[in-house]
């Protein structure tokens, strides 16, 4: 027979009814096996006896016939283990896009559920990591060839060595820079190694602090803030610090020159909450690219005005936001607005005991 031959009968034999399957439990299966095999014995055995054959001629024959009718009622107990050994071996060469039949209702079903949703997570982590290293290669190699071009040109003589082109070399590198910051932070994250330094925090002179950043960065953008009055709240600084200066980033790289980006801080609904809302007048943010936003290397669309311009963003800055948010088991959305786009931040309280 073959190979082809013996596929065909394989499918064919797969597709067969499975009795078996509404059946709850695999201990139940193994008894009416038994029960099946015991009875046909048996009634081979009486047929034989009015014919004149004996037990030990009948039973043989008795057997024979019930390893038949065990295979028929069998059928598909031990298929989901044998198609999970050969997923497991196509999984092992890279391959995740096979799956098993799971019918039945018992443990072994269960299991072939499992594995189907274990197999589609790994593909989906396959083609995450996939992506992670083709867009970190490429948010790599941009700066690095622009800065490599610069500095050909000055060694080679064709450009001078002016302020302004050592500002566009320093301009990247400070780039490339912030990007290894990026995937170091994303590391951290990840690998569970960030933890929370949690400390009383005064909001106002924090709000200040960020804004007087971003401004330094930023010094087209107009930063504008408002803040309740004595407002404290009990946070990690540092992760705090990152996830507003992320938002302030964003805003002020989509928003338009001159338009003022606007900081607002109060205390949550729950008494010592923090809710943080940084708004823009931008191009805003689609409905339906609002939860990708939040995804590694995510800039989503940028129309309007600007649209076409680069934005200058690594696409990960929104992601360590998140992040970050996470970690003070808060929650960071992006709202309807008529206009721009309108990222709130909301820290619980009670996330750890402040120093």
């Amino acid at each position: 027979m073959t190979a082809v031959e013996r596929g065909l009968v394989h499918r064919l034999w797969a597709k067969l009814p499975r009795p078996l399957d509404p059946l709850r439990s695999i201990k139940v299966k193994f008894g009416v096996v038994v029960v099946v095999t015991a009875c046909v014995a048996v009634l081979i055995v009486l047929w034989g006896y009015p014919l004149g054959f004996r037990a030990r001629e009948t039973m043989p024959i008795g057997l024979l016939i019930a390893v038949v009718v065990i295979q028929l009622v069998a059928h598909g107990m031990t298929a989901p283990l044998r198609e999970m050994t050969a997923a497991a071996r196509e999984m092992a060469r890279g391959d995740y896009s096979r799956r098993v039949r799971a019918t039945s209702r018992d443990e072994v079903g269960e299991l072939a559920q499992a594995f189907n949703r274990m197999a589609t997570d790994l593909a989906e982590v396959e083609r995450q990591r996939r992506e992670f290293v083709a867009n970190v290669s490429h948010e790599l190699r941009t700066p690095i060839s622009a800065l490599r071009a610069v500095l050909e040109n000055v060694a080679d003589g064709v450009t001078p060595a002016t302020p302004d082109v050592l500002e566009t070399a320093l301009d990247q590198t400070e780039r490339l820079g912030r990007l290894v910051t990026q995937l170091l932070d994303l590391s951290r994250v990840e690998a569970g190694a960030a933890t929370l330094d949690v400390t009383v925090i005064d909001v106002s002179a924090f709000v200040s602090d960020v804004t007087a950043e971003a401004a330094a960065g930023h010094p087209d953008a107009l930063f504008e803030s408002d803040v309740a009055p004595g407002l404290r709240a009990a946070a990690d600084r540092d992760r705090l610090h990152q996830i507003v200066a992320n938002l302030l980033d964003n805003a002020a790289r989509h928003g338009p020159a001159g338009r003022p980006v606007t900081v607002t801080a109060r205390a949550g609904n729950i008494p010592g909450g923090l809710v943080i809302e940084v708004t823009d007048e931008g191009p805003g943010i689609p409905p339906e690219e609002r939860a990708r936003v939040f995804e590694r290397f995510s800039r989503g669309s940028v129309s309007g005005p600007r649209a076409g311009t680069p934005g200058g963003g690594t696409g990960l800055g929104l992601a360590i936001a998140s992040w970050a948010t996470d970690l003070h088991g808060g929650d960071i959305t992006v709202l309807d607005t008529p206009s721009g786009c309108r990222i709130r931040l909301m820290i619980p309280p009670n996330i750890g005991e402040p120093i």
